[in-house]
């Protein structure tokens, strides 16, 4: 089949215009590739990790000591895919403590324990690549050299306090829901 640019171009999926890099909260989905059932399984309506799950969820839940402008709030890693959300800050959290020195607009920085970094003003997209990446090479290094990511990810903008409680619940509930769920093959 000769490649037809019209049917074969994957268009863009993230909003067009919006600053990823932007403060807010983020809902993302990310897949295994062919979403294959390598992170664990569902038991009774709870989620049992596999090796390669557990691996996946310590890279998801050691974001924040990369990014120091990054937290992770409600997540669910799922036998074939894993749901999250993602907080971007305009500040950075090593730079949150900041002493008056006296004059006009002047602080000292007490620094914390968390990592510089040479840009702290980071895209949703650079984030998930690097978690992907990282959580990759340590499941491949742990011997499981088949398992592989979908190369992209759905995202969600979290617009208000509404729309993170309902959120929160779907990914809370979505244990409950795997035998309906469209991700289970």
């Amino acid at each position: 089949m000769r490649f037809d640019p019209l049917r074969h171009h994957r268009g863009p999926i993230r909003l067009q215009g919006y600053d990823y890099s932007s403060e807010g909260s983020y809902f993302v989905t990310m897949c295994t590739k062919g979403r294959e059932g390598l992170l664990g399984e569902i038991v009774g309506h709870e989620m049992r990790l596999s090796e390669v799950g557990e691996i996946v969820k310590q890279y998801w839940l050691d974001l924040p000591d990369h990014f120091c402008n990054v937290t992770i709030n409600e997540y669910q890693v799922m036998p074939n895919h894993v749901h999250g959300v993602v907080v971007i800050w305009n500040h950075r959290r090593d730079l949150i403590n900041q002493i008056p020195t006296g004059v006009r607009n002047e602080y000292f920085v007490v620094q914390t324990d968390f990592p510089s970094m040479k840009n702290p003003k980071q895209t949703l997209g650079k984030i998930i690549r690097h978690f992907k990446g990282k959580a990759t090479k340590k499941i491949h290094d742990a011997g499981f050299c088949g398992f592989a990511w979908q190369p992209r990810f759905h995202d969600h903008i979290i617009r208000d306090e509404e729309d993170l409680v309902r959120i929160r619940e779907y990914i809370r509930e979505n244990p409950l829901n795997w035998a309906t769920d469209d991700e289970n093959p």
